[in-house]
């Protein structure tokens, strides 16, 4: 579909479904090489048949990356996508609820960062997805208190992250905090609610901002979003 004259190695967690799915597809079509991290490598499968030379699928579990193996390619692009939700009142969350939400959205992000630092190269842009539910401010909503503060501890960190490297790396570290977008996670959050936008519409806006943002921002956390909901 497109073809960019240089290939960037495109680096994705969470893209076995939803909106990373979306995004590891159009990057695809683009012509970059993907590397998808997921613990479920039979739903990427068939992009794997679609593009055997420029995808990769690395097995992965951000709950326990001591046992991932990389591939022996450079992060030209890291998307932290994958997420963990539970919808439960406040006082029903259990430690393994937070254990699982925090490990998915901020503990285990935080390490493959670590992980992967060897491999980026010099104008690597790492690019957390949050939440606008994460964002100071904005709307909040019953039942989401472990998810919505634990992808807004991704905005502070993409902050923090900024200010550690800004001044002696050309490394970008930004932040998407998203609204709601049509995909299986917000139908646990919000049942019944109907977006007004779709997965690849978002990956859409993902890979353009993946690819040039970097240029014009540094360490900016940027809501997109045409309903919260």
């Amino acid at each position: 579909m497109y073809k960019y004259y240089v290939m960037k190695n495109i680096w994705i967690t969470g893209a076995s479904r939803g909106i990373g799915y979306s995004t590891a597809q159009l990057f695809l079509e683009m012509g970059h090489r993907v590397i998808i991290l997921t613990r479920n490598t039979q739903a990427v499968e068939a992009l794997s048949t679609l593009y055997p030379e420029t995808l990769y699928i690395c097995t992965t579990d951000l709950l326990a990356l001591e046992k991932s193996e990389y591939p022996d390619y450079p992060v030209d692009i890291l998307i932290n996508n994958a997420g963990a939700l539970v919808n439960k009142p406040f006082g029903d969350i259990t430690k393994d609820d937070l254990m699982n939400v925090y490990g998915t959205n901020v503990f285990g992000p935080i390490q493959l960062i670590q992980n992967l630092m060897p491999k980026f190269s010099t104008d690597v842009h790492i690019v957390n997805i949050s939440s606008v539910g994460g964002v100071t401010g904005s709307v909040k909503f019953p039942g989401l208190s472990a998810y919505s503060s634990s992808k807004g501890a991704m905005t502070i960190l993409t902050e923090c992250l900024q200010a550690e490297f800004g001044d002696s790396t050309s490394w970008s570290f930004n932040c998407l905090a998203l609204g709601a977008v049509q995909t299986e996670m917000l139908e646990e959050a919000f049942p019944g609610y109907v977006a007004p936008i779709d997965a690849s519409a978002m990956a859409a806006y993902i890979c353009g901002f993946a690819l040039n943002n970097h240029r014009v921002m540094r360490g900016r956390v940027v809501e997109v979003a045409m309903s919260t909901p």
